[in-house]
């Protein structure tokens, strides 16, 4: 296993390439040492660590064990730890780490990979997942403290320790008052008629859904009843990944229909994702995607800020974030009213640390998203947060209600305000890395050495952005802005159509991801003829650039 800016994640099981007793006290025994150069005051101030409740039986790893040889780790050498005694939502931790001050925040997850998986996630002092240089700092100091300190095994030890700390008591208090920051219509909250199904897909979000309805006075939600406690052998579906759509959700839709629900709000197993789904006229269920939700909530979002702002001069230090592989939906609302939208790398990393560097020049960062359905809805959060956006999504819909308006509908006013938007991504599966490099080598050396795809069949290419080279043509030195990574793959291509996609490599699963978008000014209407021009796009992506034949690639629905 290696280290990296998303920490660890792999198999629960023995060897060194898995997560297991041996690996994870490697793991903190290096980050204690790296946090001890790093901080002269770590043993006045401590570190936090949470955990899900993944478990795997024949490796007796789990999720609640790793975490605990963790804080035994850190407390054999006179660091404080806030351990959390019982299992939380991922945001919990970066969100007690900005509120206690804490160097650091480790968070015992695999979010919504297989449950034979596991993950091991760091967090900063300033909240936000770690990014380089720490990673290879982090790396460096693991591989100089591989054989493990006297009674590393005995995680005994920690409970009867003066420097155990349990934070569960005071965050679930203080989280919750804090996201009623964000509830702006309490009263249409109180007598709403919507009603909402919830499934925390055998995770760890159902307790703290219903404790974030409660705090903005909603009705709580219906809980889908064989998926709401936690499994780690989710035992309803194939994948615990609200993302692959209708099939996480089948559980969902049956109990919707039968207590007469219109949306249906999803969280992975680890609460930092959100899926939501809305019953449309027709009787179908409508399952939006990521960029829809991100452009539902940065519509809403704004809306209160704006409603609510005294100061109509503060615009200028509004932000908005997005991921390059989102939609741009945001830019052309930001456009349009005046507030300033950046587009970061791929993962709540760089938004989160770019958040916290605009918050700390006195700047509002409103709203971050990425198209994996993660969303930052509030500043106390710098990462993703499952809970709030789920709460947040029900007041949206709440209100929109009173407005005779769905879900659906008010999507439609956002594009037609703002331009169509229409996106479409998705995945190859490929094991086999050397067929990987090839495929992005060829795209590198596609007519001779050294050029790039002038047309995908019958698109014209009109510009290209390599961040794994740090090649941008659209830049009068030719070099790309945003920070490059040669150890991860990642070429966008413009075309004259006003089309982009993006190719890239996934940081934690073997696969290769498109993102594609076609964005139309606004009073550009015709919905189904921009819909089959990016099909036809995303066609010729996947025949021309990714040979899904020759390369012998699996696609996402086989």
């Amino acid at each position: 296993m290696e280290f990296g800016t998303a920490g660890l994640r792999a198999a629960m099981g023995a060897g060194i390439s898995h997560m297991n007793d041996l690996t994870i006290i490697q793991t903190t025994q290096g980050f204690c040492r790296y946090l001890e150069k790093n901080f002269s005051d770590l043993k006045k101030r401590g570190v936090v660590i949470g955990f899900d409740a993944r478990a795997h039986l024949s490796s007796g790893g789990s999720s609640k064990r790793f975490a605990r040889l963790a804080a035994n780790t850190f407390i054999s050498q006179g660091v404080p730890v806030y351990l959390f005694s019982d299992i939380i939502p991922t945001p919990f931790v970066p969100y007690t780490v900005t509120h206690l001050k804490l160097c650091a925040g480790i968070m015992v997850t695999a979010s919504h990979n297989p449950k034979q998986d596991n993950g091991y996630k760091v967090y900063w002092e300033n909240g936000a997942q770690i990014i380089s240089p720490h990673d290879k700092g982090i790396s460096q100091a693991i591989e100089q403290n591989q054989e493990p300190w006297p009674q590393a095994w005995d995680d005994k030890l920690i409970d009867s320790s003066p420097l155990l700390h349990d934070p569960y008591a005071l965050v679930n208090k203080e989280y919750f008052k804090d996201i009623q920051k964000q509830c702006f219509y309490r009263n249409i909250n109180k007598e709403t008629n919507l009603k909402f199904v919830h499934t925390s897909v055998h995770g760890v979000g159902h307790k703290f859904v219903q404790l974030a309805f409660k705090a903005f006075d909603l009705s709580p939600p219906f809980a889908v009843p064989e998926q709401k406690d936690p499994d780690p052998d989710f035992p309803t579906v194939k994948y615990p990944n609200p993302e692959e759509g209708k099939g996480v959700l089948t559980l969902s839709f049956a109990l919707a229909e039968k207590d007469g629900a219109r949306i249906i709000l999803a969280n992975d197993p680890d609460a930092d994702r959100l899926a939501v789904a809305e019953k449309q006229e027709s009787g179908e269920w409508k399952v939006f995607s990521g960029n829809e939700l991100g452009a539902l909530l940065g519509w809403w979002i704004f809306t209160c800020w704006k409603n609510n702002s005294r100061d109509t001069h503060a615009i200028k230090d509004v932000y908005m974030l997005s991921s390059t592989v989102s939609s741009k939906i945001l830019r052309a609302i930001a456009l349009k009213e005046g507030f300033h939208f950046e587009e970061t790398l791929t993962g709540f990393k760089w938004m989160g640390n770019r958040a916290k560097q605009l918050m700390d020049q006195g700047k509002a960062v409103l709203f971050a998203f990425e198209e994996a359905i993660g969303y930052m809805c509030c500043p106390a959060v710098l990462d993703k947060d499952g809970v709030s956006a789920a709460v947040i999504t029900a007041e949206m819909a709440s209100f929109l209600a009173t407005r005779n308006l769905s879900l659906s509908q008010q999507l439609k006013a956002v594009y037609d305000e703002y331009g169509f938007h229409i996106t479409k991504a998705s995945y190859f599966i490929c094991h086999d890395p050397k067929v990987i490099q090839q495929l992005f080598d060829n795209l590198r050396n596609f007519d001779g050495k050294n050029t790039y795809p002038k047309s995908c069949g019958r698109f014209k290419v009109s510009g290209i952005r390599d961040l794994t080279t740090g090649y941008d043509s659209s830049q009068p030195d030719q070099k790309a802005i945003l920070p490059t990574s040669k150890s991860s793959q990642m070429i966008t291509f413009t075309f004259a159509n006003g089309g982009v996609a993006t190719m890239r490599t996934s940081g934690t699963e073997p696969k290769i991801k498109y993102y594609s978008e076609l964005c139309a000014p606004p009073g550009n209407s015709d919905v189904e003829q921009l819909k089959k021009e990016l099909d036809e796009l995303v066609n010729a992506l996947e025949k021309h650039f990714f040979q899904p034949e020759k390369n012998k690639l699996q696609r996402q629905t086989e």
